[in-house]
């Protein structure tokens, strides 16, 4: 039975340009993007001359809006809020919502505004017991995961650079030759 290429062509047409369509219009529309991350998380114990040792921890929160829209109406939800600076100084306000949970509420950030929200508590409070969710008019931001990473010399960069295109260009040779040879 012989596959009919012309059915397959017209059926796949419209399929596949919808989807195009979608991603196109996901990637390139004006719309705000926020992202947030822990930049730090620490713990010390203090004690002060003659008296009892303290525990004390302290966390940040970096949100940033990588989007080509301004986030309106952002919420930084907690269950609870100890001392807190928000960096650099941004207008805001702290809004108690009826289950006794508090919000920090910042009413805009433009496209690439970043902050950084630290905050400094005492033990036994850790830090899954403090931030609850981020979220602005537009959706919830996307909380990613951040590792330090060693940023190596600009040549370095460049030769393996050049060492990665010239083993890609080496494979793509080695799939032609071979499928050159197995269709003679």
């Amino acid at each position: 039975m012989a596959i009919d290429w012309n059915a397959v062509a017209t059926i796949a047409a419209p399929v596949i340009t919808l989807f195009l369509g979608v991603w196109v219009n996901r990637r390139f529309e004006s719309r705000p993007v926020l992202i947030s991350y822990f930049s730090h998380v620490s713990a010390f114990r203090y004690s002060p001359p003659g008296g009892q040792s303290l525990g004390i921890n302290t966390h940040s929160v970096v949100l940033r809006n990588t989007g080509r829209e301004s986030a309106t109406g952002i919420r930084i939800h907690h269950n609870m809020l100890p001392d807190f600076n928000i960096w650099p100084t941004v207008v805001h306000t702290v809004e108690t919502l009826p289950d006794g949970s508090r919000d920090i509420v910042i009413p805009a950030l433009v496209p690439g505004e970043q902050i950084t929200i630290s905050y400094l508590y005492f033990h036994p409070v850790t830090v899954d017991q403090i931030n609850a969710g981020i979220k602005s008019d537009q959706g919830f931001s996307q909380q990613i995961a951040v590792l330090l990473q060693r940023q190596f010399p600009r040549w370095v960069r460049v030769v393996v650079g050049a060492l990665m295109v010239t083993g890609l260009v080496a494979i793509l040779y080695a799939l032609y030759a071979g499928i050159s040879a197995t269709i003679r």
